[in-house]
């Protein structure tokens, strides 16, 4: 699958492709075209199966676990955060890690510095989503980083949602973060690689 969002990156490079090609500009023409493709493939996204059980976390993005830290200030005391780099390769639809209503989004304005750096936890534009569960509050927060510049929220407060369904997207390369209550295991350590909707990142207690 390909997410209808690509259809206005795909044209303007179709058009500015003609354009060039007008000019006999056949390279820019063919670097265009080749843009065109990348952007297809950025905005796959493919179908995942979440697994059956249902203590299981799974997590709400692709990418790397780049960090994994007890009692942040971004979600509080007797809690667990894990975030998750998405690089300009991984698929960057984000999925509900567990089943649960949403009982809070909020918006916050920012910066737009490079994922990977402190600042950017504490400064960069971000969505926070927090999802009512049975086992406690679980937070989710998508942070728009130096090249994805637009985090985008596809759900709305009180939705019930399952685990593995989509629900909002970062365009092009940043990170998510994920609070767990502590009477959640990580089952992940810093270095690994995940998959949105599918990889266990914790288990219930």
């Amino acid at each position: 699958m390909i997410r209808k969002e690509v259809i206005p990156y795909v044209l303007g490079g179709l058009f500015l492709s003609s354009f060039f090609y007008f000019l006999w500009l056949e390279p820019l023409a063919i670097a265009c075209l080749v843009v065109c493709v990348f952007f297809l493939y950025f905005f796959r996204d493919p179908e995942r199966i979440p697994p059956a059980d249902p203590n299981a976390v799974v997590s709400p993005a692709d990418g790397k676990v780049i960090e994994i830290r007890h009692n942040s200030n971004l979600c509080g005391h007797d809690y667990l955060e894990l975030s998750i780099f998405m690089s300009p390769l991984d698929v960057h639809v984000n999925r509900v890690p567990f089943d649960g209503v949403v009982k809070e989004i909020i918006y916050t304005p920012g910066k737009f510095f490079s994922a990977f750096k402190e600042k950017a936890y504490r400064e960069n534009e971000n969505i926070k989503i927090k999802l009512e569960t049975s086992h406690g509050d679980i937070i989710v927060r998508q942070v728009a980083g130096f090249i994805a510049r637009r985090a985008v929220c596809w759900v709305k407060e009180g939705e019930r949602l399952k685990k593995g369904e989509r629900f909002g997207m970062i365009k092009f390369s940043s990170r998510v973060d994920v609070c767990l209550p502590s009477s959640f295991k990580i089952q992940v350590k810093v270095g690994d690689k995940v998959k949105a909707g599918q990889t266990i990142i914790a288990l219930l207690q």
